[in-house]
């Protein structure tokens, strides 16, 4: 799947927004900002509904370069006029105000931006949560982390990521969310079970676990990563997480694996 129509699948389409576009205004919060994919498609695809629709996102992302990597007619010439605009601006300018928008861009430590966020008070409709794998970035998948990001979700609101790892959706089971699954698409490989995880505070409206997905979170795979003062470099919430995991007495995901083939 291309990273547009990742965008679009795992994050748009899978917190409601075609049905929340029908409403005069959405709160987006965008975790990982990166090239900015996953706002581009979930203004688009609001837009392209009612294109009276407020939008006020916050995206979060800790490398200002990255950014202005998408400042590329490869990537720009993906999206519409008026979002090639609001890339530009957020890339460079690190904001963006117009009739229907209100957009801001956090440069820095997503641990120490996401409490400004709750100072705040904002409440998004819609949390994209894509930063990179558990296991090359531990610190924004722990139970702390994920208990801010919930503070930011609104009583109604979805949080979608592209991860079906079992530590991370214990890590949102301890925050307090109710987590459900992103269905297949067409043509999934072998190995694929899953398109990544929906997190909302009532179970309502999300796809319950497989019982393998269900049977997943009782094995060591399912121990959580923790950061509890939200400071620990990498390396030592990698080592913590280790020792937890071989201190527990869950079953062995070999096992797991081997059950379910």
């Amino acid at each position: 799947m291309g990273a547009k129509a990742e965008a679009f699948e795992k994050f748009a389409l899978a917190t409601d927004l075609p049905q929340k576009a029908q409403n005069p205004s959405i709160r987006l919060l965008d975790v990982c900002y990166g090239l900015g994919y996953n706002t581009a498609a979930a203004l688009e695809t609001i837009w392209n509904i009612n294109s009276n629709c407020h939008v006020e996102v916050y995206g979060l992302e800790l490398d200002p370069t990255v950014p202005v990597g998408a400042l590329v007619p490869e990537i720009l010439n993906h999206w519409s006029t008026s979002v090639r605009v609001i890339l530009q601006h957020l890339a460079l300018e690190h904001t963006c105000q117009q009739v229907h928008l209100d957009a801001h861009l956090l440069l820095g430590d997503a641990r120490q931006t996401l409490p400004k966020i709750v100072q705040s008070g904002f409440q998004a409709d819609a949390i994209f949560f894509d930063p990179f794998s558990p296991r090359r970035c531990p610190q924004l998948w722990t139970v702390e982390l994920f208990q801010i990001v919930a503070q930011c979700l609104a009583p109604d609101g979805k949080l979608s990521t592209y991860s079906r790892s079992a530590s991370v959706r214990s890590a949102m089971k301890l925050a307090g969310l109710c987590i459900g699954t992103i269905p297949l698409g067409n043509n999934p490989l072998p190995h694929e079970w899953s398109q990544g995880t929906i997190a909302a505070w009532q179970s309502d409206g999300l796809l319950p676990l497989s019982v393998m997905e269900q049977e997943h979170l009782n094995t060591r795979a399912a121990v959580p990563y923790r950061d509890p003062a939200l400071n620990n470099p990498p390396d030592v919430i990698l080592a913590q997480h280790q020792q937890d995991q071989q201190t527990d007495r869950l079953e062995s995901t070999s096992s797991w694996r081997r059950r379910w083939a």
